[in-house]
This record gives structure tokens, sequence and C-alpha cells, in this order.
């Protein structure tokens, strides 16, 4: 990886409350670098969420109103100032002053009266650094890009090729918490008269997750092919992802399987959220809960199926915890009420509006907050 220096573009704020202070350290670095400057730190605040942001501030601590200290402590936690780094510029010279700097989120710290060649040098040393951090963010970004677009290309792309003549109006969405995530749903043919409908969520978030659910998502296709029934095909995914499974992941795991000859719904429930069906002239209802426990943790697990009449009119959503603990600003939970609550006229609605419903009704309590966890949705109807 090279690093590049600073460019005349780079942008240094100044903040100091003294005109005589401002114009000293404008001086030293207006040839080298695009200087702002701030005589409050609250104006220091709103320049450094600006876009973009400076590239290095230069505090001073002794301000009226907000002082460095607490300047630097608001900006370490806002996600648009965070990574700035910042180099204090005092007359303090005690330790204690140094340490309270320090533990505020400073990077250095510079005491007043100093030496040009030393300030210009110190503020080309920060910058490197964080020219560095940049490039390993950026090149993470790039990677984090790929990863998203490999997992997104995992996932079915085409439901409808998967449901076609099965009579069945299938639709589903998933929103990650992160770049990546570990949700997953899965809609395939696994004969001419069987149709096997997935969904799950790996413990976790992030990279490791993502891949725990490559993993997954590969086993369910191939062991669906081969084995009939939603209990045989979480016992095998079990079996596999439980003897490989160094970091001790585990995935909940719900699995239909659609008899389309005999019209017959059969599932099995590794610890994953119970279903909602809905009937015409009936409220919303949670059905098939967790017939085993999750998947991967450990071997040999027991799991049982049920199965059931294939119902015209009848509508099944699947969902992951990231539906049912979504959180608004207050910390208060969406919930199986609620989710209920939003359904409670989607009775004869096609399958692509009552996944928006459920999208929709958990943004809205959300409120902006943000997501705790990957969100999947997938609605089956049998018209």
């Amino acid at each position: 990886m090279v690093v590049t220096g600073p460019t005349r573009e780079t942008t240094v704020l100044v903040v100091d409350d003294t005109p005589d202070n401002l114009a000293l350290m404008v001086g030293l670095l207006k040839d080298d670098y695009k200087v702002k400057v701030a005589r409050t730190g609250a104006q220091a605040l709103r320049i450094a969420a600006g876009d973009p942001p400076p590239d290095l501030i230069l505090l001073d601590i002794m301000m009226p109103g907000i002082d460095g200290y607490e300047v630097c402590r608001r900006m370490r936690a806002a996600p648009a100032s965070r990574d700035i780094p910042v180099m204090f510029l005092s007359s303090l010279e005690d330790a204690n002053d140094k340490a309270e700097g320090f533990e505020a989120g400073g990077n250095d710290w510079l005491t007043r009266p100093f030496h040009a060649v030393e300030v210009k040098a110190r503020v080309r040393s920060l910058l490197r650094a964080k020219a560095g951090q940049d490039a390993v963010r950026e090149a993470r970004a790039r990677e984090l890009d790929i990863a998203r677009e490999i997992q997104r290309g995992i996932l079915p792309i085409d439901l409808g090729a998967a449901s076609a003549d099965s009579g069945l109006d299938i639709h589903a969405h998933l929103e990650p918490a992160s770049e990546v995530g570990g949700d997953l749903f899965e809609v395939l043919r696994s004969s001419d008269d069987r149709l096997v409908v997935a969904m799950g969520d790996v413990s976790g978030k992030g990279v490791p997750a993502a891949l725990f659910m490559a993993v997954t998502v590969t086993l369910l296709r191939s062991v669906s092919r081969r084995a009939g029934w939603p209990d045989a095909i979480l016992r095998s995914v079990n079996e596999e992802l439980a003897s490989r499974n160094p970091r001790g992941l585990f995935v909940s795991l719900f699995c239909a399987v659609v008899d389309l000859t005999r019209r017959r719904l059969s599932i099995a429930n590794c610890g994953h959220p119970p279903p909602v069906l809905l009937r015409e002239g009936h409220p919303p209802e949670l059905v098939f809960p967790a017939t085993g426990t999750v998947a991967g943790a450990i071997p040999g697990i027991e799991i049982r199926r049920r199965t059931v009449p294939l119902v015209r009119g009848q509508t099944y959503v699947f969902y992951t915890d990231g539906v049912t603990e979504a959180f608004d600003p207050e910390g208060v939970q969406f919930g199986y009420e609620r989710l209920l609550a939003a359904l409670s006229a989607s009775a004869t609605a096609p399958a692509a509006d009552v996944v928006h419903t459920v999208v929709r009704a958990v943004a809205t309590h959300a409120r902006g907050a943000p997501p705790s966890d990957d969100l999947a949705v997938l609605v089956m109807r049998v018209p």
C-alpha cells in the first residue's frame, strides 16, 4: 500500500478564541494546506460535521462556552468526526491537563510557546497517519462492497422461476444491518412436484455471519435435492455445520416443503421465529413454533416435522428476528403484537404487498433508529 503525503486541498481547522493565535497558525499553514478557522467550540463542531470534514483539527482548550476537552469528546461521539485527528494547542503544561486531553480523544499535544518547525512536523505526521488510516478504510470498504455483491448473488434472484407453475405467489426482501449480514432465504424446486422454502438467521452480524450464511445456503441447496422432508433437510444441514464450526456459530432455520401434487405443506423449525398465517375472516396467528433447537451448535439434535393441507387463500409470512426485535429510539421493540396488528388487513393481499407492509411497519416503528439486526421477510401465498 502506498500512502501519499498531504496536498494543497488538505484542510486544517484551527480553533482558538484569540485572534493573534489564529493569525499565527494560519500564517504557518496557509502555504501548504487549506486552513479554516473557528473562534468557538460550537462553531468548530459545526465545521467538523460538515461535508467534507477537515482532515486535521488544531484545538485550543481554554475557550468561552464549550472548552476544547468537551469539543473533542463530542467529536469523538459523532460518526462524521470521530476519526479526525486532533492536536491540542495550549499553554497548559501540567501532566493532568494533558492526560485529560488524551482521554477526551486527542491525538497529540503541543504546548505554547512552540517553534514553527515543530508545528509543521507534527501536522505532517498526523496527516500522514490519517492518510494511511483512510487508505485502509477505503480498501476495507471496497472489499465489503465485493462481499455484499457475492452474498447477494448467493441468494435466489428469480423467485418467480423457482415457483413457476406451482400456483404459489412468493416474494422476499432482505436488509443487512451492516454491509453484509447473516440472514438468508431460499426458494428452490427440488423436483417437479416439490418446492422447498427456507429462511434462516445466523448468530452475530458482519463478515463471520455472512460466511456462515453462505455455507448454510450451499448446504440447504445440496441437501434439499436428495432429502424429501424438511426435518431430514434440517437434520443433514445441522450435522454438516456442527462438524465444521470452530467459531461456535449457529443458525435458526425454518424449512417448508410444498408437495404440489398432494397439496400438502410440511414444515420443520430449528429455533426460528414462528411464521404468521393469514386467512380471510380470521385474525393473523403465529403458527409452527420451533420443533428443534438452533442448527450448527451441536450434532444429533431432535427435529420434528408437521404436515398440514395446502389451503387456497392462505398466506404464510416468514421473517427473521430483525423484524420483531427492531427498536425505536426509546428502546421499545417492535414485537409480535405489532407484527400481527400490521398484518391484520393483509389476508387477501398479494405476496409483494404483504412484504412491503411488514418492512414499512418496522421502519415506521424504528423512526430512523439504526437497525439492531439484519431483517428478512418472505411471504408465500396460496391463491
